[in-house]
Formats: structure tokens, sequence, C-alpha cells
């Protein structure tokens, strides 16, 4: 197995771990390189070499095979291929527009953080690449607004980048153009959804669009637009310098390269994790390459793999290979990577409560279904969590999600609906024992922050 990058959560304060085996990194890259958010620093260790290479030397046509050819696939949850999702811009159709959607707002997700800090050349030249790829002179970065710092130094590095020729007018002297804007978004989860990201870009209430038109056909302004997340862009300079084929030794046929596992919980060294797509979970959670195991020796309980919004596995399955194939035969999905570990001392009562109350919190209200369905999910885990349970609140919670799922207008209600379906299928005996103990008062559960 491929180790890629040992990445504490705490890397920006503390000491760097020793360079894992691989010789290459793709994502975590260069981060113990001193000062490589610097351009001139970030340029003498091989920056926009692959932009360079990509505008002087290959046609758009090119980029985009090889990206497809690559087999990348979007990190932002779904996992569609990126190269076949550039295809479907209609051809012929200008302006066209490249969106970086860095609203990283999911439970347990933090490696988008991690990138901008450390090194913010690599997004930029990312994003470079792949606004020429799909002929787009205009690309936005979507930023959650509670990242300003993280703003403030993407700016910085754009900035940079200006002064030195390698954005704005006549690139490399090959005549084209790219304008890259930084627009910082008011902290609201829906957001990360890609058309209410559109909707917000333009000044209106951030709140999912109607699908078809797709964003390929009619996006931002009614235009052609493509919208990547972070991590994804960040793959497409070492794809475009080494190749399709260097980037397929790394993951799985099917999953190919690697993922940032953003791992927090119980686990005794959470932080960012780069690995290759196929990496067994348990490894993942006990080598020493990883998080080292669970604190004070606890028992693995509860494994969230892909955010909040992904289902649960338990200490059964800790076998699974993370990637989406796998991940999915399970009933779960590697969605953002957020893998949040959690020992047996948590009640699954107290934890989908937690989680659904962030969904009730950042439903924008457009359908009904998961405005008040998130309102009543909430309301019952509430009262069960506070000694008040009834004896008719699990079948109440069953037909609850029952009328959510398949019913709302996007993947937010749906999301909603997994950390309770989860909780009540793997641990219905904690549902029946806290409602047994109605009348007592608050039950002693002891509870995480997942973030």
């Amino acid at each position: 197995m491929r180790h890629i990058r040992r990445m504490p959560v705490s890397a920006l304060e503390s000491e760097f771990l020793p360079m894992s085996p691989l010789a290459e990194h793709i994502v975590l890259r260069d981060l113990d390189i001193e000062n490589i958010a610097d351009f001139d620093v970030y340029l003498q260790h091989g920056g926009y070499e692959a932009l360079r290479i990509a505008v002087t030397e290959r046609t758009p046509a090119d980029i985009v095979q090889t990206v497809k050819d690559s087999g990348l696939r979007g990190r932002g949850g779904a996992g569609f291929p990126t190269g076949v999702k550039w295809g479907f811009l209609p051809k012929g159709v200008y302006p066209r527009y490249l969106l970086c959607n860095c609203d990283e707002s999911e439970p347990g997700t933090f490696n988008n953080h991690q990138i901008i800090d450390r090194n913010p050349h690599q997004l930029i030249e990312g994003i470079a690449i792949s606004a020429y790829a799909i002929e787009a002179n205009l690309a936005y970065i979507y930023i959650r607004g509670e990242f300003a710092a993280a703003a403030r130094r993407l700016e910085r590095a754009i900035a940079q980048a200006y002064a030195r020729g390698f954005l704005g007018r006549n690139i490399f002297g090959t005549g084209y153009d790219l304008d890259i804007y930084v627009h910082r978004g008011a902290g609201a989860y829906i957001c990360g959804e890609e058309t209410a990201l559109m909707e917000s870009l333009e000044g209106k209430i951030g709140q999912p669009r109607l699908r078809p038109p797709f964003p390929a056909v009619a996006g931002l302004y009614g235009k052609p637009t493509i919208i990547n997340n972070v991590e994804t862009l960040t793959n497409v300079p070492m794809i475009v310098r080494h190749g399709a084929v260097w980037y397929r030794q790394f993951g799985t046929e099917k999953s190919p390269g690697t993922k940032v596992f953003s791992v927090s919980g119980h686990v005794k060294r959470p932080g960012n994790y780069e690995a290759p797509f196929g990496t067994p979970l348990r490894e993942l959670i006990f080598s020493p390459e990883y998080c080292q195991g669970m604190r004070g020796n606890h028992n693995v309980k509860i494994v969230v793999p892909g955010g909040a919004s992904a289902g649960w596995l338990t200490a059964d399955d800790l076998d699974v290979t993370m990637d989406y194939e796998a991940l999915a035969a399970k009933g779960s999905m590697l969605g953002s990577g957020g893998v949040i570990v959690l020992d047996e001392r948590v009640n699954a009562v107290e934890v989908a409560y937690k989680m659904d109350e962030f969904f009730k919190h950042e439903s924008c209200g457009k359908c009904t279904p998961c405005r008040e369905g998130t309102y009543f999910l909430v309301k019952v885990l509430h009262r069960i969590t506070h000694g008040h349970g009834r004896q008719d609140d699990i079948p109440l919670l069953h037909d609850v999600y029952n009328q959510m799922a398949g019913n709302c207008f996007c993947l937010l209600g749906e999301s909603a609906v997994v950390p309770i379906r989860s909780a009540l299928r793997l641990f219905p005996h904690e549902f029946e024992r806290a409602i047994a103990q109605a009348g007592n008062g608050r039950h002693d559960i002891i509870t995480l922050s997942v973030h």
C-alpha cells in the first residue's frame, strides 16, 4: 500500500511528521517546503510548469482527453468523472465559466482549508489549466465566508500570479486570457450545492435550481458553466505534468488516484491524510502511518465515512476499502471524505440528533419535505434525548423520514434522512432504552463535536 502524506490537524502550528515513503505527492504536496505559498518558492519547485505545458504545447481538447484518460473523479461528493463533465459543454457557445466550489461546509470535512492555507498556488494553477481546457476566460472561487484568512491568502496568491503574467492578458504570449476572482459566501451550507452556489454568486438567495437545464448547458448567467471542487482542481496540474498513466498507478481501476481523508473523532491522531483509493478503513484508523488507533484504546462503534451525509458503518465494516464502489456496496458513500470515528461511549440517538440538528439549521426552506421534515426529526430526537420520549416516537421517526426520502428538492433533505435511518437500523435498542427511561431526566450521553 502506498502511503501519501500524514498531516495532523494542528500542522499549521506544529512540526511536520516525517515524509512518507512515496516520492510523489498529488494534493498535499510540498507542504514541508518553507514559504511554498509564495509565488517564487512555488515556481522554484516546479510550480506553474503544468500550466505552461498546457497553454503552450497542448490544445484544450488534449487537456480534456488527458483528464478523461486519468479517470479523475470529482471530489465534491458525487464522484462523477471530471473529464466527462467537461465534455458536456455545448460546442460553440460562449462565454463559458469555471467555478471552484470552496464552500467547504460538510461536518467532518476540512481538507480544502489546509490546501489553501498551505499551498494556494497549486489550486490557482489547477483552475487556470482547467479554465483553458474548457475554453473559459473567467473563473470564480466561491469560498466559505468563515474562511476569511484563507480568502485573503488566495487573493494574495492570485495577485502574485497576475503580477508575473501567469494570469490576465496573453498568458505565455499565446493570446489566452484568464481572470480569476475570489467571491466570499455568507456561511450557508446549501451554497455548497452547485446550483445554489450559482444563485448566490449572481446575488440571489442561495437556493437550488430546478434541473434540467444542467449548469454545463445553462449555468452562471445562463451560460455554460463547469463547477469543480477544490481538491478536484488541485489534482489537475500533476495529471497534466505527469500524464494519465502515472496518475492511474494510484488507487483502483474504477477509483484511480488518491483522496484526502479528513479524519476526526476519537482517533489518536486526527488530521488530513492523503491515501490511494482502495485503502482499507481499518488501515486508515489503526495504522501508525495514519491515525494510530483509538484514543484510550476504546472500541470503534460508529464510522461516518464521507461526512454527515454518508450512511453509518460499524466495527464490523472496518475491512471495507475507501473507494466509491466499495462504500456504495455497504450502503454508504465516500462523499466529501470526512471520516468521523466514534467509540463505544457515544449514544447513537444523540449522534443522530446532533447531525440532524445541523441539517435543520441549514435547510434553505425552499421545499416542504426538507423544511418541515428536518424540524420534526429534530423535535422528536430532542424529546427522546432529553428524557421525554414516547412509545410512538420510533414509528413516528420512520414515518417522517420515509416521507422525506425521495421527495426533497435537493440532496440536503435527503442527507438529513441518513443519520436517523442509520441510527434506527443499526442501534434500535438504544432508542428503545432511551424511551423506556423517559421521565428520569436527561440521559448521561457522551457527545462529540464532529468538527
